[in-house]
């Protein structure tokens, strides 16, 4: 399997450290309001990716945490921290808050079936952790105390900026228009590890520590929670690009200084989701939910479909056009699906070969797109139905569109419906007028359709029959 680097800026063949279990961790939500579906699509194929390697034969242990204290409002470590901000908005505790909207994104995961991670843990979990790294980093001369807060020491490294694919002034965001600069900091780069009460005096979660009561800063949660479930070595590490930088570029500083040795070896960013107008935030108070979505009476999955006809690496546009058209293939394939019928056996060596290009297709930097087409391939291949069943039963493992329960759903819709149209007196017509178009009788035949068509009824001949609808 070949897949992109973030860190080395090309496609690697994949080796995990230990062929025998898959380390993962991808970065969880920030628990203060409702996930867009911009921040959806990182989990979405997040989740493609955990779902391919145990496809392919990979075992694997994925973790993700749950921000609930810490992500302050500029990821320059200023301003408010984003849960106050939801607790003051909804005049309720911030443990309210970051419950109500932990179940809410996980409620979103399971309309879009996105798997839930093997371990999520939340940040207020390991308080205890991030003390203990901290102090290393102290003792080792990587961090420094001001003003009251301990910050990491950037200049102790021998290269910070590790996704080096951006100017370093436009990554410097300690100097960034808008944003305030921290006075407390050496140099422009270094970010905070832990806030005391000399900071922010507001903050509703506060602990102990040998530096003063106070609270830990957003970047250190993803290492300690990583290295609590997955150990010293890290596989693949995944989250949105944004968080490239300052946030995994900070992961990275502390972790590796803290372990002394490379702490992960693959970066698997997902790109973003753009409106006319740019990037989807929150921030921007226009951002779109999959409820919002529901209400509008769009399936979930034709927003994961709409995800998936795009590669993770491009920016995917939003439009209510675009999501319509994904809407309107979604049907048009469940439809296909559903006119197969069980009949006949697995042909195993079409299957196997069929199965290759949906193979190579998550071998290749999870190509989602050739992984859809290779759905249609399969329906437009010389096989039996059986076999075609099969294999987008094998495929849905991976793609999680619902494409054999959606196709039962219609074919049990379509039954009812003409259940709830049945009239033996009107299939009595139909059945004259086939045997008087068979006996060469064209006047009866006329005759019968028009007495039907009369009554509202269309007659609709098929290879199969006439069949007979209302209008």
């Amino acid at each position: 399997m070949y897949l992109y680097n973030s860190l080395s800026h090309k496609k690697e063949l994949f080796v995990p450290n230990d062929p025998n279990l898959v380390k993962m961790y991808t970065c969880g939500p920030t628990v203060y309001h409702y996930a867009h579906i911009g921040n959806l699509r990182t989990y979405i194929m997040e989740d493609v990716l955990e779902k391919s390697l145990r496809y392919l034969g990979y075992p694997v242990k994925r973790v993700m945490n749950i921000t609930d204290v810490g992500h302050l409002a500029s990821d320059a470590d200023t301003g408010e921290d984003k849960m106050l901000k939801g607790a003051k908005r909804e005049h309720k505790s911030v443990m309210e808050i970051a419950k109500f909207y932990t179940d809410a994104f996980f409620s979103d995961c399971d309309k879009l079936n996105i798997k839930r991670p093997d371990v999520v843990e939340p940040a207020t979990n390991c308080i205890d952790e991030y003390i203990h790294m901290v102090q290393t980093l102290l003792d080792k001369g990587k961090a420094y105390l001001a003003g009251g807060n301990v910050y990491f020491d950037t200049s102790t490294l021998e290269k910070y900026y590790v996704f080096n694919d951006h100017d370093e002034e436009d990554l410097a965001v300690g100097v960034r228009e808008g944003v305030e600069e921290d006075t407390n900091k050496k140099n422009k780069n270094d970010f905070v590890l832990w806030f005391t009460k000399s900071k922010f005096e507001d903050q509703a979660l506060k602990w102990d520590s040998p530096w003063g009561v106070g609270y830990p800063g957003w970047h250190i949660e993803c290492s300690c929670i990583s290295m609590k479930h997955l150990g010293e070595d890290l596989d693949i590490h995944a989250g949105g690009i944004d968080n490239a930088f300052p946030h995994h570029t900070n992961e990275i500083a502390q972790s590796e200084s803290y372990l002394g040795h490379k702490w992960c070896n693959y970066w698997f960013h997902v790109h973003h989701l753009n409106t006319d107008t740019g990037k989807m935030s929150k921030s921007k108070g226009e951002f779109l939910t999959v409820s919002l979505l529901e209400q509008k009476g769009y399936d979930p999955m034709a927003y994961r479909l709409f995800c998936l006809q795009s590669h993770y690496r491009r920016n995917l546009v939003f439009s209510w056009e675009n999501l319509d058209n994904a809407a309107m293939t979604y049907e048009k394939l469940i439809a296909r699906i559903a006119g197969l019928k069980s009949e006949g056996s697995v042909d195993e060596e079409a299957f196997q070969q069929l199965k290759q290009r949906f193979v190579g297709a998550l071998n290749g930097d999870l190509n989602t797109s050739v992984a859809v087409t290779a759905v249609y391939d399969v329906l437009k291949a010389k096989c039996s139905d059986a076999t075609k069943l099969a294999l987008i039963q094998d495929f849905d493992q991976v793609l999680s569109l619902n494409l054999l329960q959606a196709a039962q759903a219609l074919r049990e819709k379509q039954a009812a419906e003409a259940e709830a149209q049945a009239d033996p007196e009107i299939d009595a017509l139909v059945a004259a007028r086939t045997a008087a178009k068979k006996a060469k009788n064209f006047g009866e035949a006329d005759r019968i359709r028009d007495e039907l068509k009369a009554r509202g009824i269309e007659i609709i001949d098929t290879p199969q029959g006439s069949k007979w609808r209302r209008v």
